[in-house]
């Protein structure tokens, strides 16, 4: 059945209540008007008969036909009634509207056998002789003290039904002002019954869209009363555990939102439960359309679906590395563990992963500058051993070789101290940079970058080599003077080693949008192929090692720019064309 609103249950019921109410009482009051109406006729009509009675027992002894059916016509005129005398056999002697020798014997009668029974008889029945339903009272006729007969008067049943129409009119009036105001009375009250459930549905309605601030409207009936404080208890709990909740939501939303390791969450049919924004980032695919999927379709990696099957199979923590393919090859450490539902049961897989791509970097550059450290020691300490053996051998009495092999120990040892120089001042960079211990001053560029220049003028001139400046007077940057100094002459000094003799070097610096500073050092020399452009800021990376060491580089000049560069909070880039030169550029922030 279609559900109806409370107050279309009700009212029809109330009215319904009230229409049969009235009806039924209409309808005793009805009968017992009537009933008292008929008895009160009845009554009438026996004093009426009593007042006949006298007036034919002074013509009983005369016996005249004539002479009673006279009387009885004049009195039943006067009185409005029909007036019938009966004998005691029940022969009819006189009627007041129809010949008595017409009419049946009355012995049979009911209000003449009470009548002759010297009792007041009374009936109600249809007269064949009036053809209408008549009101009948007999009462018996004395005669010297014994029943002579009986005197009935009757009346048509329709003057009572005449008398008592006007009395149902106004009684079907009153019935229907009373069925009008028990309809509004009964409205009233099925309104005051349904509007506090009607508040109640919808503050029910609001507190399930979530709005629990809102407390619901208390009514006057107890048990309303009652509903609603409960609700309004309820609602105030509810709010306060939902905020509960949403706190910690939030806050384990922010735990896993700020982890640099990828959580995952699997089901056990290897369904994407949840994943956090670090592991959406190592697994390169979106945070939210990734949800419900297999992580077959996310990740198609061997390795991860073994690692899963494995621990939905054992049911036990698991721990494997991981590399993943693609346009940046990455190296994750994997930690997965089953999880439980409250009644032990395995529910899925939780997955945590670490990037260890950097620090499988860090090693490999680790291991690798060891081993350039090896073997960049190695060879001046072998050529000076060799030397110093050759001038123990002998040589050291020949002048001419023992000034070679001097001066071979000599340039070595120039190189020894600046391999350590080099090294010592990169790693100084380094932890000054990481305790924050580099002092920026905003200074003037021009300055700064003229002594660079001088410092680097012998060689220059050695190479017939031009090196012009090009920097605005005014112009200032936040830097560590002697730091910039140090990285700028190493630039100029690596073009001045890699640039023909009578070439031109620029020294440029520019205010970029934003309010940087880009130093650009330009040369015309032999460029870097391109697949060494990422590496050249490496320790010991030499794009041509016999050549590099041919002109006293040490290996490590470029990786000293990259960590100033990083200590003044910028970077350093570079841009070479094989045969057309190479411009390196240090980006300072404004």
């Amino acid at each position: 059945m279609k559900p109806r609103r409370l107050l279309w249950q009700i009212y029809p019921l109330y009215l319904l209540i009230t229409a049969l109410s009235l009806a039924a009482v209409t309808w005793y009051a009805t009968r017992i008007v009537y009933d008292t109406y008929l008895k009160r006729t009845r009554e009438e009509l026996a004093i009426r008969a009593r007042l006949v009675e006298p007036q034919m027992a002074s013509l009983w002894d005369t016996r005249d036909a004539e002479a009673f059916a006279r009387r009885v016509r004049r009195i039943a005129q006067d009185s409005a009634a029909r007036i019938t005398l009966i004998l005691p056999d029940g022969k009819v002697l006189a009627d007041s509207e129809e010949e008595p020798a017409r009419m049946d014997n009355h012995a049979d009668r009911p209000e003449i056998q009470q009548a002759l029974a010297g009792q007041v008889g009374s009936s109600v029945r249809f007269s064949d002789t009036t053809r209408q339903d008549m009101m009948y009272v007999a009462v018996p006729l004395q005669q010297q003290g014994k029943i002579a007969g009986a005197v009935r008067v009757a009346i048509p049943i329709s003057f009572v039904d005449d008398a008592l129409s006007h009395l149902y009119r106004r009684m079907a009036l009153a019935g229907l002002v009373i069925i009008a105001l028990g309809a509004a009375a009964s409205l009233h009250v099925s309104r005051r019954i349904s509007r506090p459930l009607e508040e109640l549905r919808q503050g029910a309605q609001r507190f399930s869209r979530g709005q629990l601030d809102t407390p619901l409207p208390v009514p006057e009936s107890v048990e309303m009363a009652a509903l609603a404080r409960t609700m309004n208890t309820m609602a105030a709990q509810l709010d306060s555990q939902i905020q509960a909740a949403v706190r910690e939501r939030n806050e384990a939303e922010a735990v896993l939102s700020s982890m640099a390791e990828g959580v995952l969450v699997v089901d056990r049919q290897e369904r994407l439960v949840r994943l956090n924004r670090a592991a959406a980032e190592l697994l390169g695919c979106e945070e939210t359309e990734s949800r419900g999927r297999s992580i077959q379709e996310i990740v198609r990696n061997v390795e991860l679906q073994e690692l899963l099957s494995a621990v939905l199979a054992k049911q036990e923590w698991v721990e494997r590395r991981i590399q993943l393919q693609g346009l940046r090859e990455r190296f994750l450490q994997a930690h997965a563990t089953p999880l439980r539902n409250p009644r032990g049961e395995l529910a899925g897989v939780l997955l945590v992963l670490h990037d260890v791509t950097e620090l499988r970097h860090l090693e490999n550059v680790r291991r690798q500058f060891v081993a350039n450290v090896s073997h960049e020691l190695k060879t001046p300490i072998t050529s000076i051993k060799a030397a110093a053996e050759t001038l123990l051998d002998g040589a050291w009495q020949q002048e001419e070789d023992a000034k070679r092999f001097l001066h071979i120990i000599l340039r070595q040892s120039d190189r020894l101290h600046a391999i350590i120089e080099d090294l010592l001042s990169l790693s100084r960079i380094e932890q000054e940079t990481q305790k924050a211990q580099v002092t920026l001053v905003e200074e003037r560029l021009c300055p700064v970058l003229q002594a660079a220049l001088e410092a680097c003028e012998v060689k220059a001139m050695r190479k017939n080599i031009r090196v012009q400046l090009s920097c605005g007077e005014e112009m200032t940057a936040g830097m560590n003077a002697p730091l910039m100094e140090q990285a700028i002459i190493n630039l100029i000094d690596n073009a001045i080693k890699y640039s023909p003799e009578g070439s031109t070097i620029e020294v440029q610096a520019e205010r970029q949008e934003g309010g940087a500073v880009a130093l650009s050092v330009r040369d015309e020399g032999c460029g870097i192929e391109p697949q060494h452009l990422d590496r050249i800021f490496e320790r010991f990376y030499r794009v041509d090692r016999g050549r590099s060491r041919a002109l006293g580089g040490t290996g490590l000049g470029l990786a000293i720019v990259k960590h100033i560069a990083q200590a003044h909070g910028g970077r350093v880039t570079v841009q070479s064309t094989p045969g057309r030169g190479s411009c390196f550029t240090l980006h300072l922030p404004g």
